[in-house]
């Protein structure tokens, strides 16, 4: 039965549940179905090709454009992101999610398809295309049925729908790699996006704003363009070209012209994609930064967390994924939690202060393991870092929509995510150019501290193959790769920890506005975008 929205707004501040229908837990609940839904396949996509992905380039070939297949999903979700928020705020929210999953499942299926890796390579450009409008839309629709007061509990089920994809990615993947195909990696989000796509279509009824205004394609063009240069020049920088090299500089010379297009376009813009004013908003800017900050330093842990497990602690893919539940559980317990608390008390700032010092001490945590850490000190480590995430992550999205007015919703906590999502791309791109630079020096380091032969060591320091084929190296030069790896994840991890800490700065200066509850019945009605 669908659900009808009787909505009331207020003529009040930004904070403020303007606009906000009158729902029951109940219904929100069923709505917030199909939203996680959405969240957790969007999210699922993106970390369970990792463990499929040495199956994929035996069967496609194509070592040299591996990175390609995270990067495209990651680069064309960053960059859509704010797109998707604009236009929401424009058409309706529920037109734009909704079609934001099939532009997913167009992607998913022809990723599974794909008979080259460029083929792959663009699926998956499609497939982060849809993640984008899926995962800021989740949370603007959040924005628009939920009073700003008690947003902190559904946007814990949220966010813990998505730390449990992102937990369960590699497990899922290395099962199915298994049993199945990697194709299967990507046919298996098909049935629980469609899932998400009826739900929202039957529960979702939201009262449809005709609004007349011309889209920003410009701005949005100059956008898109500054955030793929910089995203590539990280994502091939040290790898594909040097850092030093006429590659680097010519992408950030165009990085520097597209962004100074973009403010150029979006300061005349009648109707700007991302709108001059809200960074007159202190608080969306400094949740902005924050939340840049926790994407580096939590792609900084979870994503090399797999690597760490199945090539210094020779677990298999599906092992890995489970050994890796103390993250997603710190995760979702505090998320629940902080959730809980914020509904009661209405404030929120000390929760990703408290977070981010606490990701940092995890991430400092994380750079003790070695060889011999047991899985009960890696657990505990994991834990710590899950829950600095949990207190950090969906606050700083809460904050940012208490902060901004109705009509802005849309494109604030798409921005929000926007700035996520790019750390997330900075912390992939830049940690994974450090690992690498790194190992040339710590194996052949090992190697000679544990009396190995260069010629038993072979290409192993510059190419360091799958895990299983890491397994298969006769001791001791075993031994000196997998101690080479675990001493340059531990710089990885380190140098996570500065980021975590420079977001807790950032968030100390943030002005706390006390959570809305829900206003009267009698004020001023408004409907909401549907």
């Amino acid at each position: 039965m669908a659900l009808e929205t009787n909505s009331s707004s207020s003529p009040a501040g930004p904070a403020e549940s303007a606009g906000i229908p009158n729902l029951s837990h109940n219904q929100i609940l069923t709505i917030l179905t199909g939203l996680m839904l959405g969240m957790f396949v969007a999210a699922l996509s993106q970390t369970i090709v990792a463990t499929a992905l040495p199956t994929i380039v035996g069967e496609l070939g194509g070592q040299n454009q591996l990175a390609w297949v995270v990067s495209a999903s990651l680069l064309a979700t960053t960059a859509s992101t704010p797109i998707w928020g604009k236009l929401s705020d424009v058409y309706g929210r529920k037109k734009l999610y909704q079609a934001a999953i099939w532009v997913f499942i167009v992607g998913s299926v022809a990723a599974g398809v794909a008979q080259n890796m460029w083929m792959l390579i663009g699926a998956r450009a499609v497939q982060g295309l849809g993640v984008g409008g899926i995962m800021a839309l989740g949370q603007a629709i959040i924005g628009d049925i939920v009073a700003p007061r008690e947003r902190g509990r559904y946007q814990g089920y949220m966010g813990s729908a998505f730390g449990l994809a992102t937990v369960l990615g590699p497990l899922t993947g290395g099962i199915v790699v298994e049993h199945l195909s990697w194709r299967w990696t990507f046919y298996m989000a098909v049935p629980v996006a469609i899932a998400a796509l009826v739900v929202t279509e039957r529960v979702l009824k939201l009262s449809t704003v005709p609004t007349r205004c011309a889209i920003d394609w410009l701005g949005a063009l100059f956008v898109v363009a500054a955030i793929s240069a910089l995203l590539l020049v990280l994502s091939l920088g040290g790898q594909e070209f040097a850092w030093s090299s006429r590659w680097t500089y010519g992408g950030i010379l165009l990085t520097v012209v597209f962004l100074v297009l973009a403010i150029w376009q979006e300061r005349r813009a009648e109707d700007p994609i991302m709108p001059p004013r809200l960074f007159r908003n202190d608080t969306f800017v400094i949740c902005g930064a924050a939340g840049l900050c926790v994407g580096i330093a939590m792609y900084g842990a979870m994503i090399f967390l797999p690597q760490y497990l199945q090539i210094v602690q020779g677990k298999s893919p599906m092992a890995s994924g489970l050994l890796t539940l103390p993250l997603m559980l710190g995760m979702i317990l505090t998320m629940t939690v902080t959730g809980r608390i914020i509904v009661k008390t209405g404030r929120y700032k000390i929760y990703p202060l408290v977070g981010l010092v606490v990701l940092a001490a995890g991430l400092v945590l994380l750079s003790r393991m070695d060889v011999d850490t047991t899985m009960v000190q890696a657990g505990i480590a994991m834990f710590v870092v899950g829950v600095g995430i949990g207190m950090s992550m969906q606050v700083l999205v809460l904050a940012t929509q208490n902060s901004v007015k109705r009509s802005d919703m849309g494109v604030a906590t798409s921005g929000a995510a926007f700035f996520r999502s790019m750390g997330g791309a900075i912390g992939v791109s830049m940690f994974g150019a450090l690992l690498t630079h790194r190992l040339v020096s710590t194996i052949p380091a090992w190697a000679e501290r544990l009396h190995v032969p260069a010629s038993q060591l072979g290409d192993v320091r510059h190419s360091l193959g799958t895990p299983s084929d890491i397994a298969k190296i006769p001791d001791p030069a075993h031994a000196a790769v997998i101690h080479g790896f675990a001493e340059a994840m531990q710089t990885v991890f380190l140098s996570a920890a500065p980021f975590a800490i420079l977001g807790a700065v950032v968030v100390f200066f943030l002005h706390e506005h006390r959570l809305a509850t829900r206003v009267p019945e009698d004020s001023d009605s408004a409907a909401l975008p549907s």
